[in-house]
């Protein structure tokens, strides 16, 4: 009851406006499904790296594609959608932050409630990570450098949202708002860039930036959760997934600090583009 109560004064509160389409979410028969299908995630990123590599080597003798309209159009669709999702996410985390406290965001999963704005945004955030592959197509197409940050990153994100969604785990709040917030910038950035756009270094090493935090974030927000679990507080996670994640996190933030250092430092302002041809997410 006291979460139901909480997540009611949040719309209140955080929300405007609530649109049809959030009011009747359906998180229970959601969840439902991703219990029942979270494996799904490895089928499609089997069907994903047989398409990427075998593309790869199709492209091998033939020409490139330029592609940069639907790059574009790509890009700006899901710039769209992270910018949305941001909107609709941060206040929760806002208001989590500033009445409940930084503890509260990181051990109660409220935000993904029945009732709740950001549960249906969380929904379209788990099966977004499936239509980002998509992003790799236009790499092996346009045959620039496929980098193993690019497809790992994609792979796992996709494992781990697609499994641990149905275990409501609370840091959650923060890894989806992040990705969001970060992914508004990014895929901007990338429909400019393929609107043939000049934009000075300094804006991708501001993304990259945001892509290290964003990783450096995710291990404190387990490390909060973990000390919790260990003083017998009530915290909504659990050690496998705190395992896992911290795992996926500190290989992210190995891989983005190794990328920025030998984009940025180590490679001379004469290779500037080379974020673009080396796309991380």
């Amino acid at each position: 009851m006291e979460n139901k109560q909480l997540t009611k004064n949040m719309d209140k509160i955080n929300v405007t406006y609530v649109f049809k389409f959030e009011q009747t979410h359906d998180e229970i028969a959601f969840d439902n499904y991703m219990q029942a299908h979270w494996a799904d995630s490895f089928i499609y990123s089997a069907v994903y790296l047989i398409v990427i590599f075998g593309t790869q080597v199709y492209m091998q003798n033939r020409k490139r594609y330029e592609l940069r309209p639907y790059l574009a159009l790509w890009s700006g669709l899901l710039a769209v959608f992270s910018i949305i999702g941001s909107f609709r996410t941060l206040p929760e985390m806002v208001w989590s932050l500033k009445t409940q406290g930084f503890f509260y965001s990181c051990c109660n999963s409220s935000f993904i409630d029945q009732g709740n704005v950001s549960s249906f945004w969380t929904a379209l955030f788990t099966l977004s990570k499936v239509l980002e592959l998509g992003d790799t197509v236009f790499i092996v197409l346009r045959k620039q450098p496929l980098i193993f940050l690019h497809w790992y990153h994609h792979i796992t994100v996709l494992w781990y949202c697609w499994f641990s969604y149905s275990e409501k785990i609370a840091p959650g709040r923060w890894f989806m708002v992040m990705n969001y917030v970060v992914h508004s910038f990014m895929y901007s950035y990338y429909c400019v860039r393929a609107l043939q756009y000049q934009l000075p270094k300094w804006v991708n090493m501001f993304i990259t930036t945001l892509q290290v935090i964003q990783m450096i974030m995710g291990i404190v927000v387990n490390i909060v959760a973990y000390n919790a679990l260990n003083e017998g507080k009530q915290c909504h996670h659990n050690y496998r997934n705190i395992r896992f994640c911290l795992i996926m996190y500190f290989s992210y933030l190995v891989l983005f600090l190794h990328f920025f250092y030998s984009t940025y430092i180590v490679k001379k302002p004469s290779t500037r583009g080379q974020h673009d041809k080396q796309k991380v997410h």
